[in-house]
């Protein structure tokens, strides 16, 4: 049982798709700063994380997660600051880590990394990588950024980087150590590599059963007990969208969801979404947190409570919905939702 009080939070893409009333489509600054003024109200309503993800395509707007993470720092005091991802594969993790370090001690000590591999590829070709190499330049990239996380100089060498032999890493952020994550969409390699490095994991559940992802929680906490590290938390992150009845918030989500996740789908060979499939992903066992603050809070509960959780990270604009919808559902999120889940969570135990 973790002594932690129970984490909820919210994280973004900062996307940009044509709202699905007007089709007009938000500009990439004016995106930004409402996703500054989102986090503004995620802290306000007691929430304990914000996060932003990366992505260098034209229907997101944030390809920097340091840079909008840096100008929410200046005007917030408490909440925690993390990518969600940081596409550590086509980074250079000197850099990450000078950037989130920049970002720590401008925040007495909010930041966090994610380090994930990145479901979308489009970094790879712009930053000169070979999609051959997905796999081994996660694994490679990782146990740099650990070092350098670890000690202020690093001696290192690897295939897909110029070898450090004795270089100290500025600056140094203003927690020891500086927390990282390892981001998990569903393959066990990367589960089993997180422990390695006594590292914590989050789960993307964006289909599926959440049920389905308790043997990854498993497999986590073997391997850490198996590489003699200490236990680490785990954390979800998933699609939904809480509004002042279960109805009308599916009314207002379905169609920007469908919006963008038909767009995805198209490129990835899916098919269309349709408002069955939606409903059935809404249903207690699907995937989409969707409802009144009872419904979603009582959600987060059972995966937390299946999964054996510390965190759960509310992923709300999917596509796009109304700005003043958004700092309506992180409201409930902070004020209404998250007492319920911490109140539950409190003393829960997976040995219980």
């Amino acid at each position: 049982m973790s002594t932690q009080p129970f984490e909820l939070g919210v994280t973004t893409f900062v996307e940009t798709y044509p709202d699905p009333q007007t089709n007009l489509t938000t500009s990439h600054g004016d995106r930004l700063r409402q996703v500054v003024e989102e986090a503004q109200q995620a802290e306000a309503g007691g929430l304990d994380i914000y996060g932003v993800g990366e992505h260098h395509r034209e229907d997101f707007a944030a390809s920097s997660p340091a840079v909008v993470l840096g100008v929410i720092a200046g005007s917030t005091r408490e909440i925690r600051l993390t990518s969600a991802v940081t596409v550590l594969s086509s980074d250079d993790p000197v850099r990450v880590f000078q950037d989130f370090a920049t970002l720590d001690q401008m925040s007495s000590g909010r930041a966090e990394i994610i380090a994930g591999r990145g479901s979308f590829v489009e970094s790879f070709p712009l930053f000169g990588y070979d999609l051959a190499d997905y796999d081994e330049l996660f694994a490679e990239k990782l146990d740099l950024l650990v070092a350098i996380r670890d000690s202020e100089r690093v001696t290192w060498s690897g295939t897909h980087r110029s070898a450090l032999v004795d270089h100290a890493v500025y600056p140094r952020p203003f927690q020891n150590p500086l927390p990282v994550w390892v981001g998990v969409g569903g393959n066990p390699e990367s589960v089993i590599r997180a422990a390695s490095y006594g590292l914590p994991m989050a789960l993307a559940i964006i289909g599926g059963e959440p049920a389905r992802f308790a043997p990854f929680a498993d497999l986590h906490r073997q391997a850490l007990t198996e590489y003699g590290m200490s236990p680490a938390p785990i954390a979800v992150h998933a699609h939904g969208y809480v509004g002042d009845d279960t109805e009308s918030a599916a009314e207002e989500f379905f169609p920007p969801y469908r919006v963008a996740m038909s767009h995805i789908g198209r490129e990835r060979g899916w098919g269309p979404i349709s408002r069955a499939s939606f409903d059935d992903s809404r249903s207690p066992d699907g995937s989409l947190f969707i409802g009144d603050p009872d419904v979603v809070a009582d959600k987060i509960v059972r995966t937390a409570q299946e999964l054996g959780l510390e965190r759960f990270m509310l992923h709300i604009s999917v596509g796009t919905l109304p700005h003043e919808k958004v700092l309506r559902a992180i409201e409930l999120l902070g004020k209404e939702v998250a007492p319920r889940v911490r109140d539950a969570m409190a003393g829960f135990s997976l040995e219980a």
